[in-house]
């Protein structure tokens, strides 16, 4: 007799181990997710890391400029990590995170934004290191913490305070932050003209922060970045209107939120005329409607009118100009509307939003209203003389091209944050990469004075923090490891201000070379750099919705 075999059924608790990932082949397999938190890590690190490395090379007076080319063929050159990372395709969530840093110390402090990100690239290089030796992540964390606040305390002690009188040592910072963008060239005229911008908005003696919302940079093409100026009232970048004025003094100015064109409906309808004097009338009413508007701008006793910029129908048209033509009013339209804030405050004026409104009391003055030629067949508006008591003024940045153009503009504008964070924190420190190795010094003293796991972490954030003056070597065409040894024995020897000289090519007292820094822009890149490299060590999954 033919016997049966048959397969032995495990039972149900044997089952559901092997279901759960029991039995051989399911221990070894519970064993190897216990790496998985370590590859996320080190998955979050790389991408991170790779971030900070394309940046890298934009670091300093001798950086190299990136080329960004966006989808819709927008060309931009520029080393402003900030920028750089802003238009930069980045989808890793880690990677991510250190375009946010960019983004936070631009907003903090304005400049460092290159800095900061090649400086938590390095900080978490030093956590890999670490976390490959066996170090538990929140030791790390914990440790670096401890650094962190060893580190702006150390930066605090060798800071020098600065006073906002003292004009020369604000340019000597100013010009600092312009020697490594595009238009370096340029920085005896923008670094004077950024501090008396900031200087004309704010009381030196009592002020503690300033809003950079007061000063508003224009660029224009046309002249070179030479023929920037600074205007102590408004530039607008639209052109006069042909109404055969083009310069009106002891002008009362309207700003007009209506449009002087004839009305439209709210939905698309369509009139049928079947007989002339039908569209005769209703080219009378037009005539009408819009010669009572025009009387009514005039009986207010405005001679200067803006007009802000319409979606929905012409803003102004033909018949309303003839008739302000015959008025000899001076007619700018197309104001965008995030400049209807900066207008009115400096003019004193207040936006008008029907034509029943247009009161003397509601129009601002100025002494001079005039349209300039600035190069290139191009036009401005300036309005000077401003009798408000807001407390604004204007940049217009010129440039041969708008790249370059666009470029000075946000040179200028991390010059405004250098000066803005001397008023917000009235420290100054060397540049050069000098604290940074001062800084190293006395962390590394600071960890032998500890014992265990923790003085090693911070022995290591000490190193890490040489990254930037090795990159400023590097970027120069200088041997890295020679001048960081160089500079460490200088500064072990007690030359606290001893820093890179990229222009000589040597390490000398960096202080006589005027390479200064506000206190502020270190102790936020520190600060917000070691934040994210412990939120990165925090994470151990990557968990996708659905």
């Amino acid at each position: 007799m033919a016997t049966k075999t048959a397969a032995a059924k495990p039972s149900a608790p044997a089952a559901a181990k092997i279901a759960a990932g029991g039995g051989k082949a399911g221990n070894k397999k519970q064993f190897s997710d216990k790496e998985k938190p370590t590859d996320i890590r080190l998955s979050n690190i790389e991408a991170a890391k790779a971030v900070a490395d394309a940046v890298r090379t934009s670091l300093g007076p001798k950086g190299m400029d990136k080329m960004i080319q966006g989808k819709t063929g927008d060309v931009t050159i520029t080393n402003d990590g900030a920028t750089i990372l802003k238009e930069m395709q980045v989808f890793h969530p880690a990677a991510r995170m250190l375009v946010e840093l960019s983004k936070a110390q631009d907003i903090e402090a304005g400049d460092g934004t290159t800095s900061v990100v090649v400086l938590c690239g390095a900080l978490l290089d030093a956590a890999r290191k670490l976390l490959q030796r066996g170090i538990h992540p929140t030791t790390i964390s914990e440790a670096f913490q401890v650094a962190q606040n060893k580190a702006v305390e150390i930066l605090t002690s060798i800071s020098q305070p600065i006073k906002l009188s003292d004009t020369e040592s604000l340019t000597k910072m100013a010009s600092t932050s312009l020697n490594s963008k595009v238009v370096s060239q340029y920085s005896s005229l923008l670094a004077p003209l950024s501090v008396e911008a900031i200087m004309n908005i704010i009381d030196p003696e009592t002020a503690t922060n300033v809003n950079l919302k007061d000063i508003r940079v224009v660029a224009k093409v046309g002249g070179t970045v030479e023929d920037t100026r600074l205007v102590k009232g408004i530039v607008l970048t639209q052109k006069a209107q042909a109404t055969g004025v083009h310069r009106v003094e002891r002008a009362k100015v309207a700003l007009i939120q209506f449009c002087l064109s004839p009305p439209k409906t709210d939905m698309d309808n369509q009139v049928v005329i079947s007989d002339y004097t039908q569209m005769d009338r209703i080219l009378r009413e037009e005539r009408a409607y819009i010669l009572d508007l025009c009387k009514k701008i005039k009986k207010s006793g405005a001679n200067v009118l803006l007009i802000q910029k319409s979606i929905l129908r012409d803003a102004l048209n033909d018949m309303a100009l003839h008739f302000l033509t015959k008025m000899k009013v001076l007619v700018v339209k197309d104001i965008e509307r995030d400049e209807i804030d900066f207008v009115s405050r400096t003019l004193g004026c207040r936006p008008i939003a029907t034509a029943d409104h247009m009161l003397p009391e509601h129009l601002g003055q100025a002494d001079l209203v005039e349209e300039i030629h600035i190069g290139g067949g191009n036009k401005v508006v300036s309005i000077t003389g401003c009798q408000s008591s807001a407390k604004t003024c204007s940049i217009l940045v010129q440039g041969s091209n708008k790249l370059l153009a666009d470029e000075a503009e946000r040179s200028i504008h991390d010059a405004l944050c250098v000066i803005r964070c001397l008023v917000k924190n009235k420290n100054m420190i060397a540049g050069g990469g000098s604290p940074e190795v001062e800084l190293s010094l006395k962390l590394a003293q600071h960890a032998a004075t500890l014992s265990g796991v923790e003085s090693h972490c911070i022995k290591a954030f000490a190193d890490a923090l040489e990254i930037i003056p090795f990159t400023l070597a590097e970027n120069a065409g200088l041997p890295p490891i020679k001048i960081v040894t160089e500079l460490r024995n200088r500064h072990a020897e007690g030359e606290a201000m001893a820093g890179i000289n990229v222009k000589k090519c040597c390490i000398t007292n960096i202080t006589e070379e005027n390479v200064l820094q506000p206190a502020l822009v270190s102790i936020s890149a520190i600060t917000l750099a070691s934040e994210t490299v412990r939120s990165i060590l925090k994470i151990d999954d990557i968990v996708n919705t659905r």
